[in-house]
């Protein structure tokens, strides 16, 4: 069911050399990139109506609008099943207590008597914020997107999720129900490409945003990468990932169960285990025989994901050397299960979520555990975050001088504009001051030019 890739023996290569060697989804944004344009463009030019039309051809059903009424949210509020509300609540009560605690504070840093330079940071005013649905429903995705967003004081919060046949057109009503909990109010049926089109130009309905974010397929990420530049995004992410480091230590039931968790996402998602232990590989690859039979979605999702090229057992030579490969690899959910995980995961440097132990699996992260599951994919991890306040703060400096402070600096600000062959950045701080101050301070001085009543005592 699934393959093996053996890299003991021999010295692992480095860099993107051993990347190489390892298992990934094939994801070609590129090429999804021309399909999505004419629907990017469409909506541009025809609004709400193209919005409509791609309703019907992509999702089967006929709308009159694409605004989801206060109604439909209240009602999909007081009919959610009283155990999922009470779940929902709590992965919400969770995430609040993490992403409240990542709100950077202002700071101002003297660099000089009279200079100053202080960091504020400001949210966006407006962020489109995506909740997939196809093969599965994801209210947890409202959660992971608006709890941070909220943390952050954005503004105006709008969410979109496709439109669902079976329920009239609307979204997934446990996705209305989990917009209502967090008082997300704005709520669109629609979905793809052509949502974010919604949210980077705006319609009649939709004013635009400066921000979109939230996972989706590769139709999501191609809009994503097609508007960067026009708003913000979060990533283009692509589908999702389990890497689990492992020794002799790790039980194969947890091993296996982990892995089957996120083949069922999709049939492109990719399952990977990193072991110097043969007796568990084995172990393992029964367990997934026994485990898979007795689930859901065999056929349509896990075989596939853990049969693809993307999915494989990888063996080592030990610990260090699988250190080496989930590194290069750069995993958007990496489980520790080693002995002394906690030391092993405190040295692994690139996952957009680590699991340490065998009592932290990524199902816990994926809804309770107060981290935040959307994350990098496709070895971004190597340079990305996921989802967090931060990513709904933009950092602005504030340069505060007095006319000493500047002076002191002049001669260095001109040396320097002058060695770039822009003199004219230099003459801005020379044209403060008077010729006799320069001179004392900085060596630079010219005679005064100013009027009378702008110099000092005249």
């Amino acid at each position: 069911m699934i393959s093996r890739i053996d890299l003991r023996g021999d010295a692992l290569p480095e860099g993107a050399a051993l990347r190489d060697l390892l298992p990934r989804a094939e994801f070609d944004v590129e090429a999804a990139l021309e399909k999505v344009r004419p629907i990017c463009e469409a909506v541009h030019h025809r609004g709400t109506a193209a919005l409509i039309d791609y309703a019907e051809k992509f999702d089967g059903v006929k709308l009159e609008q694409v605004r989801v009424g206060a109604k439909a949210l209240a009602d999909a509020l007081e009919q959610l099943d009283p155990e999922v509300r009470a779940a929902l609540e709590e992965s919400i009560r969770r995430a609040r207590i993490v992403h409240r605690a990542q709100r950077r504070s202002e700071h101002t840093t003297q660099v000089v008597p009279g200079g100053s330079v202080t960091e504020k940071w400001v949210p966006v005013e407006r962020v489109g914020l995506y909740a997939p649905g196809g093969r599965s429903v994801y209210p947890s995705s409202v959660i992971m997107n608006v709890v941070p967003a909220q943390e952050a004081g954005v503004d105006s919060i709008a969410l979109a999720s496709p439109p669902q046949k079976e329920f009239g057109g609307l979204p997934h009503p446990t996705i209305l129900a989990a917009c209502a909990l967090l008082g997300v109010d704005e709520v669109y049926a629609v979905g793809g490409a052509q949502a974010v089109a919604m949210f980077a130009y705006g319609t009649e309905e939709c004013a635009p945003a400066n921000m979109v974010t939230g996972p989706g397929n590769i139709w999501v990420a191609a809009a994503k990468r097609y508007f960067a530049g026009r708003i913000g995004i979060d990533t283009e992410a692509g589908p999702t990932e389990i890497a689990i480091l492992a020794d002799s230590t790790a039980d194969p039931v947890h091993v296996a169960a982990d892995l089957i968790s996120q083949a069922e996402h999709d049939p492109m998602a990719a399952a990977v285990l990193v072991t110097d232990s043969t007796e568990l590989a084995d172990a393992v690859e029964r367990e997934l025989e026994t485990q898979v039979a007795a689930t859901k979605h065999i056929e349509d999702r896990i075989v596939p994901a853990l049969s693809g090229k993307q999915s494989a057992i990888v063996l080592v030579d030990g610990v260090e050397e699988g250190l080496r490969v989930v590194n290069a690899y750069g995993a958007e959910h990496l489980e520790i299960q080693t002995a002394d995980a906690s030391a092993v995961a405190a040295r692994v440097r690139n996952a957009g979520a680590i699991f340490v132990g065998p009592w932290a699996p990524v199902s816990l992260g994926d809804y309770c555990a107060g981290s935040n599951h959307v994350l990098p994919t496709g070895g971004c991890a190597c340079h990305s975050s996921g989802l967090s306040v931060q990513s709904f703060l933009r950092g602005i400096h504030i340069v505060d001088y007095t006319r000493d402070a500047l002076a002191e600096v002049t001669h260095h600000v001109v040396t320097l504009a002058e060695a770039e062959d822009l003199p004219a950045h230099g003459a801005a701080v020379k044209a403060r001051f008077a010729g006799g101050e320069l001179d004392q301070r900085s060596g630079e001085g010219e005679p005064d030019r100013r009027t009378e009543w702008e110099v000092p005592g005249k």
